[in-house]
């Protein structure tokens, strides 16, 4: 079937009078997410919503029962899924994500079941309002054949920061310049990734080893090198942007984009801005689209310790350890006293079953807690929790932020190394594990980070961001402002 679509048939006039929104979502955990809470924003503003998945994710969404309610929807919230060429996950590998291919079949075999997807939509006898405008992840691209010959407009959501997304814009001008791809594989060991790139305009000057992960190649027709270079500069073909951020944090890269790109507007954090819905909307009715289902007993867990006392850890919903570094990690977490949290997802270690020695367990018996997901931004904002090791995801860093919670950072890959970098080195909220990861360099961390006086800095300056960001996203705020100018100028333009 070409579309699964779930959702009421109610026809009455007062949805026929709505702005209708398609929103298209990458199927990734971290955009789906960032992308539901503008959906409920927009929603909440008056919009129609109908949220679309690729089958990918939308297979595996049917297999969690929290997730299944959700895509319940409402009257006028309702989820779609269209094909993207992926055959369906045996039950033995359902969690293992091959991002390379996974891409490549969204970009190839996405714009035609899209295009009928709206085609039949605009249809007079379909039961919804007409498309006024498709909010397109800005790594789905796809969406532009479709919204061009509808003559739909196109305004394209980075649920990444503005430093990620212009670390990938500027790739192309690395290639152009012969500084990427790497000339062999000794470039990664030789100090080559030491070479500081100092000329991209808004952004700070840092060494290669901090640029996105996808350089890190010898192949100039490597898939993501040439997907992200691609897809953002695409963006100029959009409507207008979307940055889930807001200006304070990250002002001149958004100056910069404004510079160069079409209409720019800065609606952030999106986390914090989906918990100003009205009390009356019907949204919070339904929840998040998780691929796993949310432990609530480490809430109980946290009820029990001391204010800033725990350490909480998660590397997100793509990094991948190996056995070794998943010990390392273990042992420094061990060694340092700390209680802590530990979500652990089931495909965490590449290849292999996520197992720690039963020493590590009778060692931290009683100050830890290990779950395989839980409700993260619960979790930041729980009084207990005084730090954060994470592998610097967009979602996790502004979640983080916006609890005023200050960050261990170990990036794995994507734009996570250039958001440890700004982390670390602009806003002074984290420090960096070095890649190689040792078990005394992790425990040492930790000692400083809950108990020292780096940590203490750090968490004056988090909660001084914090501050900030209420102050963008609270009704008024600089990132509502500009939700309403994109309503009005772009949404609901005439």
């Amino acid at each position: 079937m070409l579309v699964s679509i779930r959702g009421k048939q109610d026809q009455d006039m007062e949805r026929s009078t709505k702005a209708h929104l398609v929103c298209m979502a990458v199927p990734a955990q971290g955009h789906i997410n960032s992308m539901l809470n503008l959906a409920k924003v927009l929603h909440s503003k008056g919009s129609f919503i109908t949220f679309v998945n690729t089958e990918f994710v939308h297979r595996r969404f049917l297999k969690n029962p929290e997730s299944l309610s959700s895509l319940d929807g409402l009257p006028d919230f309702r989820f779609a899924s269209i094909p993207d060429g992926v055959s369906p996950s045996n039950d033995g590998d359902e969690h293992k994500q091959d991002i390379p291919n996974l891409s490549l079949a969204i970009k190839n075999n996405c714009p035609a079941p899209f295009l009928k997807l709206l085609s039949s939509m605009n249809d007079p006898n379909s039961g919804v309002p007409p498309v006024n405008c498709v909010i397109s992840d800005c790594f789905a691209s796809f969406t532009l054949d479709a919204t061009t010959k509808l003559g739909i407009p196109n305004v394209f959501y980075c649920a990444s920061s503005v430093c990620g997304f212009m670390d990938f814009y500027y790739c192309k001008d690395l290639m152009e310049r012969g500084i990427i791809p790497l000339k062999s594989e000794d470039d990664l060991t030789n100090g080559y990734l030491d070479t500081v790139i100092d000329w991209r305009p808004g952004m700070i000057d840092v060494p290669m080893r901090d640029l996105t992960s996808f350089i890190r190649t010898t192949n100039r027709n490597d898939i993501l090198l040439n997907f992200i270079i691609d897809e953002t500069h695409a963006s100029h073909q959009a409507t207008a942007i979307i940055f889930n951020s807001f200006s304070e944090l990250e002002s001149p890269l958004l100056n910069a984009c404004s510079s160069m790109l079409p209409s720019v507007f800065d609606i952030g954090p999106m986390c914090l801005l989906s918990q100003y819905i009205s009390n009356d909307s019907s949204i919070p009715s339904f929840g998040r689209l998780n691929l796993w289902k949310e432990d609530l007993g480490c809430l109980e867990w946290l009820d029990e310790k001391e204010p800033g006392s725990v350490l909480y850890v998660n590397f997100g919903s793509m990094a991948n350890l190996t056995s070794k570094q998943l010990l390392e990690f273990a042992w420094g977490l061990a060694n340092s006293a700390c209680p802590f949290l530990w979500a652990i997802r089931p495909d965490l270690v590449e290849g292999d079953t996520a197992l720690l020695p039963q020493e590590f367990s009778e060692m931290t018996k009683g100050r830890s807690f290990i779950t395989s997901w839980c409700p993260q931004q619960r979790v930041l904002s729980h009084a207990a929790v005084g730090g954060f090791l994470t592998h610097c995801g967009w979602n996790s860093t502004t979640e983080s932020i916006c609890a005023g919670v200050p960050m261990i950072c170990w990036p794995f890959f994507s734009d996570q190394q250039i958001n440890c970098r700004y982390i670390c080195s602009v806003w002074k909220i984290g420090m960096e594990i070095n890649e190689d990861v040792e078990r005394e360099e992790v425990a040492r961390l930790i000692e400083e980070m809950m108990r020292g006086q780096k940590g203490k800095e750090m968490k004056k300056a988090a909660m001084e961001w914090k501050e900030k960001a209420f102050e963008a996203a609270k009704p008024g705020g600089g990132s509502w402002i500009n939700l309403e100018r994109l309503i009005k100028e772009i949404i609901t333009k005439e």
